[in-house]
């Protein structure tokens, strides 16, 4: 097992004490990811570097024009191709960082933030952290006086977490803490019993944890688990009922579609982003206290053998990631932590907006989203 310790937030100049306000507000500073929409409506998400430059097919946009500027700011390129630029909301920084594992979208993690309640000051428990997604949610809900503890088995996916989640907020979040190993054997080692709020797991066996997690929450503490097939669903949700300890379990999913909305032709989008999770929550019970459900008829709740043959990875449909794949992404993130905290560290040091650090090097790799 490996803890991982944060580094203390400082106050920075704005008067910001929460990790992560400062570098949502303000001029863009070199470091900075930036979201450049065209008169299509293409987007391209570009970090911005001291004279560095953003190349198409159809001209070219120097970093320079945006830096100092405020958000929200319309600029042209050499071929007069004008760009609008914003920071990526949270939904658009989560489907364009790198990533090892595949992320939990933002409607689902919007669900979880809502459904497990995850309050200012929460203590909460999280495995897998795979790309860190999900970790931003649960850090942004918690704040710097909660606690957010993420357990991952994977060292790579843990770089790539580590390195999404400090270009958001600028710097280490002052509330995480990293353990490298398995949520079932480390998590009574590094935490109390009774003594945690909330868990989320999203991982491929999230039964096989359930007799740790139900001794380390708080009577009344909300254990919630994302996955994607039904096999799995129906599961974790008989291994509820059979452990005793928590409440009837609750299952559900999220879909989400758009529409077109331009005068009257208005309209359902052709396409939406539909099945990607199922979610299903109970609760701790207090200890002796039986579990209250509702009469059912009998059905089979036992699995064969064969059945549990075929809870491999492959069968459950999980993307295998290649070692190269992941190295690069492990880079990528790292690469756009340090610039992040550059442009923090110019906040910090409350250098004026047309003052920028000397870059070495070339600007890093545009990420494009259609």
């Amino acid at each position: 097992m490996t803890q991982q310790q944060p580094r203390e937030s400082q106050p920075n100049p704005t008067g910001a004490t929460v990790r992560g306000a400062a570098n949502r507000r303000g001029p863009f500073r070199s470091g900075e990811r930036v979201q450049l929409t065209d008169e299509s409506g293409k987007m391209t998400t570009i970090t911005l570097v001291d004279g560095g430059e953003h190349h198409t097919h159809r001209g070219v946009l120097g970093h320079d024009l945006l830096i100092g500027q405020p958000e929200g700011t319309v600029v042209s390129n050499t071929s007069g191709i004008r760009y609008q630029a914003l920071r990526p909301l949270l939904k658009d920084f989560v489907l364009s960082m790198p990533r090892g594992a595949a992320v939990v979208y933002p409607k689902d993690a919007g669900q979880i933030v809502s459904m497990a309640d995850i309050f200012p000051g929460a203590r909460v428990v999280e495995a897998g952290v795979g790309s860190g997604a999900l970790t931003i949610s649960l850090l942004r809900a918690v704040g710097d006086e909660g606690h957010v503890r993420s357990f991952e088995r994977r060292e790579e996916f843990a770089e790539i977490a580590r390195g999404n989640i400090e270009t958001m907020f600028g710097a280490p979040h002052p509330a995480w803490q990293l353990t490298l190993g398995d949520l079932a054997e480390e998590l009574g080692e590094v935490e109390e019993p009774g003594s945690v709020d909330r868990v989320v797991l999203d991982m491929l066996a999230p039964w096989e944890c359930l007799d740790a997690v139900a001794t380390a929450l708080a009577p009344g503490g909300v254990v919630i688990c994302y996955v994607a097939t039904v096999p799995q669903l129906s599961r974790v949700a008989e291994a509820m009922r059979a452990d005793g300890r928590f409440t009837e379990p609750e299952a559900s999913e999220t879909m989400v579609r758009g529409w077109h909305v331009e005068g009257l032709a208005v309209r359902p989008d052709h396409r939406m982003v539909a099945h990607t999770g199922f979610l299903i929550q109970s609760r701790r019970l207090a200890d002796g206290s039986p579990r209250l459900a509702p009469k059912r008829r009998a059905s089979k709740s036992e699995y064969t053998q064969e059945d549990l043959q075929a809870w491999t990875p492959v069968a459950l449909g999980e993307r295998i990631v290649s070692d190269r794949k992941l190295r690069r992404a492990g880079r990528d993130a790292a690469s756009l932590a340090q610039h992040a905290a550059r442009a923090d560290r110019e906040i910090l040091e409350g250098r004026a907006a047309d003052q920028h650090p000397t870059v070495v090097g070339e600007p890093l790799e545009e990420q494009r989203h259609d």
